[in-house]
């Protein structure tokens, strides 16, 4: 949504971009489905959504697993081809290795790749007409693959700075989140899937005082559910499980904290290499100090001046670098400050503007 909102703000040639950005029309299982988008992630409507139809089998995923997903792409890659086959378009930009497989035959395509699919996502990549990566370590994955790197051009994820650098001091965010003004707060904002390694973070709890809390924000379901399993069974006090939150209301979670952390995990490439965390761009313009597992994809944006970086998949180093965080206010204002000036060039304007710049040279 923030990608498309800052595309159609741009021009080229002297005109305005006109963009739409083509979705599966699906079940609405959740209040979540029937919010308006534009409401919801605070963009403006200077685009349009077309929303095709596809099998949505979204309700069986609980008898059905990874084929009710699967089900749903392919569909979905079906019809938008038949849509987008014969729409007059100058570009088609797409992030979803399904979505590009038929209609990537026939017309021209700009692929951008958060994670490679070895067999998939190669073979789509050599046929794009130029490719966007999000990690230096996707770009290298590629060229290694075959795949002409003049075509490819690194574009990290990023923040609107604006929505997330709110003037809200920490007590007030912590009523409005209702969270306790007490405790030192510990946050993470985002997704629980395995190659997050949030679990890292989690069992860092045995080796911090009960003053000290960890909140999670985030999660869908399925994630979700395993994620609290593992709370439990490991006996884990001060870790508080919140799930979903509305957009919105993530940057007064992340003014509540008096850290941030973003954790990752060796045992996946995909957290090595290939992931470039919206949370990690948040997190900087919320002006915390983070605390973040030292693994190659975050060290493409955050170093020991901007942040501190701590051995992966250690929950006694993780709370360690958690305890610096709290103890050494000197060290944490002087990070925090220093991840605010350098996600000042992580916008989603500048990203738009230096990505439409490589495709149209």
């Amino acid at each position: 949504m923030h990608m498309c909102e800052s595309f159609a703000d741009q021009e080229f040639q002297g005109l305005r971009m006109e963009v739409e950005l083509v979705v599966p029309k699906r079940f609405s299982i959740s209040d979540l489905g029937k919010k308006d988008p534009f409401v919801y992630y605070g963009v403006k409507r200077n685009f349009t959504i077309k929303r095709i139809f596809c099998f949505d089998l979204t309700p069986l995923n609980k008898y059905l697993g990874p084929v009710s997903s699967l089900i749903q792409a392919l569909s979905f890659s079906f019809f938008s081809f038949f849509y987008l086959l014969f729409k007059r378009t100058d570009t088609i930009y797409g992030r979803d290795r399904f979505d590009l497989i038929l209609i990537g035959i026939f017309r021209p395509f700009v692929f951008e790749v958060h994670k490679i699919h070895k067999f998939l996502d190669i073979c789509l990549a050599k046929r794009a007409k130029k490719i966007i990566a999000i990690t230096g370590g996707i770009r290298d994955e590629l060229v290694k693959a075959g795949v002409d790197k003049e075509k490819i051009f690194v574009a990290p994820d990023a923040a609107n700075i604006k929505m997330l650098d709110i003037q809200c001091s920490t007590p007030e965010a912590r009523k409005k989140t209702n969270l306790p003004i007490d405790k030192k707060i510990i946050l993470y904002a985002g997704h629980l899937y395995k190659w997050k390694g949030v679990e890292t973070l989690a069992l860092a709890s045995k080796f911090l005082s009960e003053n000290e809390f960890i909140v999670i924000v985030g999660g869908i379901k399925w994630y979700l559910s395993d994620f609290k399993k593992f709370v439990n069974k490991n006996n884990l006090k001060n870790v508080l499980v919140l799930g979903h939150q509305d957009y919105l209301k993530i940057p007064y979670f992340l003014k509540s904290a008096d850290c941030l952390v973003l954790t990752g995990t060796k045992n996946s490439e995909v957290s090595q290499y290939q992931t470039s965390p919206m949370k990690m761009f948040e997190y900087m313009a919320a002006r915390k100090p983070i605390v973040a597992s030292d693994l190659p994809s975050f060290r493409e944006v955050l170093n020991e001046g901007n942040a501190i970086l701590v051995e992966p998949d250690s929950p006694e180093a993780m709370a360690k670098g958690i305890k610096t965080a709290l103890e050494n206010k000197e060290l944490s204002v002087r990070i925090s400050e220093q991840a605010y000036q350098d996600v000042q060039n992580y916008t989603w304007d500048n990203r738009a503007v230096s990505i439409l710049e490589f495709i149209n040279k």
